[in-house]
């Protein structure tokens, strides 16, 4: 085949240019990359051959080759792993069609500082394109294991890249940097330096578990010398705590994670008995942008006696701590282990309670000896932690313990269950809290009238999830979580003195109104009745104790299922003007026309004030600007 030459996508070519242009921090993350991806292909590699994917593929020395020649500044980075098939190179280096390309450049652009972009290179799966940060040209060849013919890729990263067919190749995949001038500002970069390469290896690369060999340049007798392994392989999880250092620990997660910022917290585990494992896990300090995305890639690395089975074993965490990065090497699984095989297996399930159990009493230690770390923790990771207690009641308990919220206390200070329990007020039986989209929304709306005037605290849930769990929990040490959008109310009596003898008096005096109003209502509202929520708006809608919200009711809806709407109850507020004076015009007048337009615009107005939209929007229009006229 012919050599053909293509162009980059948009995104590509702008990608291109700022790895080109932009002046990283750190030059050597390109090094750290390259590695990183033929390491990923050596590991492939080995899986494929245990499940006897690839039977014509060699893997008697699987290892990875650092070749540097000072005289040509030249690069080379070659493994002898899975390698690519055109269509492969096409669809992963030509084309850079992951979705989350654009996000990565519009974080790229943002970032605060050099340092910041450096970390943003692997995280985004663009490792490969840093090559154009020292290198002039990039020569990628490759064989798929298993296939006769290879590709060669190469691009000076200008627009456009060439593709051919090539019938010697050897398997695997070599990425060749011809680098740039070494001129003052690239003395410091000198990566035909066998000194640099070895730096850099040892700083980012040593727990890789495959060798890495420095090939050496023939000697002034022409003869070739040994190549120099130059990283250690040694698996972090199973040397003694004391003989690994932090650094160590941070490279082995910003590897596995391509995030390069260090993590919030290492933990390690040791299972001893009749089922032995190690795990190393990392809890990250930054959420990923996607973590809320359907294809979220979740999952820890599963070793099987340090053989490398698979990179995101789902099995091993449940979905709501899957912001946990890390590595799980089991003693009994078998070698040709499958997802079929681990979703039935008992020993996949036991491990998974005990990493649980143990990434939660972490936060919960952190919680109580690094509060500042557990902020952010929670900052970063509360949203989606707090859906394990809709999915997952053996570790409800525990996951109530280590989550804080907002609160209308005078603080900004969230604060635990715990905390709020001990600081109920004497006779109170609830622990009361409301869902709304912001912290404001929720501070202004008229539900929260009357716990402001007591002084009774809310907690402030402002996460989509709380919509869905807090009804799931129930109560909490005994106390009941109730929502003050729902259900019927009642502080007692407070300064005003209101006690049952006058609620029972207004109830008399307004029962005419609330009788016709709620026949009028009917078609969108359950009942009308007086409030004892509300001190300043003159009315509010609210949910009956067992119905579900709106915003409830329109989540499920935008997740394919249906629900029937359920009708709200209308409350109005005794002791306001307007609401007085549209019952002395039930009581005095025989036209009921008036009264019922009022009557709609009071049902709209509470409504509005929740965050809703009225039924009929141009009839609610129509009224208000009748009324103004009519006052003019």
């Amino acid at each position: 085949m012919p050599t053909e030459t293509f162009e980059f996508q948009v995104e590509a070519r702008q990608l291109l240019q700022l790895m080109i242009h932009s002046v990283y921090s750190n030059k050597d993350v390109f090094l750290r990359e390259l590695v990183s991806n033929a390491s990923d292909a050596l590991d492939k590699l080995r899986l494929a051959a245990l499940r006897d994917d690839t039977p014509d593929a060699d893997v008697t020395d699987l290892h990875i080759e650092i070749d540097v020649d000072k005289e040509a500044r030249t690069l080379t980075v070659r493994d002898n792993g899975i390698g690519m098939s055109y269509d492969e190179v096409t669809q992963l280096i030509g084309t850079i069609a992951n979705s989350g390309t654009a996000k990565f450049l519009q974080e790229l652009r943002e970032a605060k500082d050099a340092a910041g972009a450096d970390g943003l290179i692997g995280q985004f799966g663009v490792g490969f394109y840093s090559a154009f940060m020292v290198a002039d040209e990039v020569t990628l060849l490759t064989r798929r294991a298993g296939e006769t013919q290879g590709t060669r890729w190469t691009s000076r990263g200008e627009g456009t890249y060439t593709l051919e067919t090539v019938d010697e190749a050897p398997q695997g995949t070599a990425v060749t940097l011809r680098l740039k001038p070494a001129d003052s500002e690239n003395q410091l970069h000198d990566y035909t330096s066998p000194w640099k390469v070895k730096e850099i290896v040892k700083r980012y690369s040593d727990f890789i578990t495959w060798p890495i060999r420095l090939m050496p340049e023939a000697g002034d007798d022409g003869e070739s010398r040994e190549a120099e392994t130059l990283n250690s392989m040694k698996a972090l999880w199973a040397r003694p705590r004391d003989k690994v250092s932090d650094d160590e620990y941070h490279e082995l997660y910003k590897h596995i994670s391509h995030d390069w910022r260090e993590p919030l917290e290492t933990i390690r585990l040791q299972a001893e008995g009749t089922f032995e494992y190690q795990a190393l896990l990392f809890v990250p300090a930054h959420a990923p942008h996607d973590l809320f995305t359907q294809g979220y890639q979740r999952g820890v690395q599963l070793y099987v006696k340090r053989v490398f089975i698979m990179d995101d074993c789902e099995e091993l965490l449940p979905p709501y701590l899957r912001f946990v990065k890390g590595v799980v090497d089991a003693q009994d699984l078998s070698l040709n282990v499958s997802r079929e095989i681990l979703q039935q297996d008992r020993h996949i399930r036991m491990m998974q309670r005990r990493l649980t159990k143990k990434v939660l009493s972490t936060v919960k230690d952190m919680m109580a000896s690094a509060p500042e770390r557990y902020t952010t923790f929670w900052r970063e990771f509360g949203a989606v932690l707090k859906e394990g207690l809709v999915t997952d009641s053996e570790n409800r308990d525990a996951i109530l313990a280590v989550a804080s919220f907002a609160t209308t206390r005078d603080t900004d200070e969230p604060t635990t269950l715990k905390q709020y329990v001990e600081r109920m007020k004497d006779g109170q039986d609830a622990i009361y809290f409301m869902t709304g989209e912001s912290r404001e929304a929720i501070e202004n709306s008229p539900h929260m009238e009357a716990f402001r005037a007591k002084g009774v605290e809310v907690l402030l849930l402002t996460d989509p999830v709380d919509e869905v769990w807090a009804d799931a929990v129930g109560e909490f040490e005994g106390k009941r979580l109730r929502s003050v959008a729902k259900g019927d109310i009642d502080l007692g009596a407070g300064d005003d003195g209101k006690d049952d003898a006058e609620k029972e008096r207004q109830s008399e005096e307004y029962a005419g109104l609330l009788g016709w109003m709620t026949e009028h209502l009917g078609e969108d509202v359950k009942e009308v009745r007086l409030s004892s929520r509300l001190t300043v708006s003159p009315a509010c809608v609210v949910s009956d104790a067992h119905d579900l919200t709106p915003a409830l009711e329109n989540m499920y809806r935008a997740m394919g299922q249906e629900v029937p709407r359920a009708k709200r109850i209308l409350e109005l507020n005794p002791e306001h003007q307007l609401v007085k004076a549209l019952n002395r015009a039930y009581t005095e007048r025989e036209d009921r026309t008036e009264l019922t337009e009022t009557a709609e615009l009071l049902h709209a107005l509470a409504v509005l004030a929740e965050g809703g939209q009225p039924k009929e929007p141009a009839r609610f229009v129509k009224l208000v600007a009748d009324r103004l006229e009519r006052t003019l």
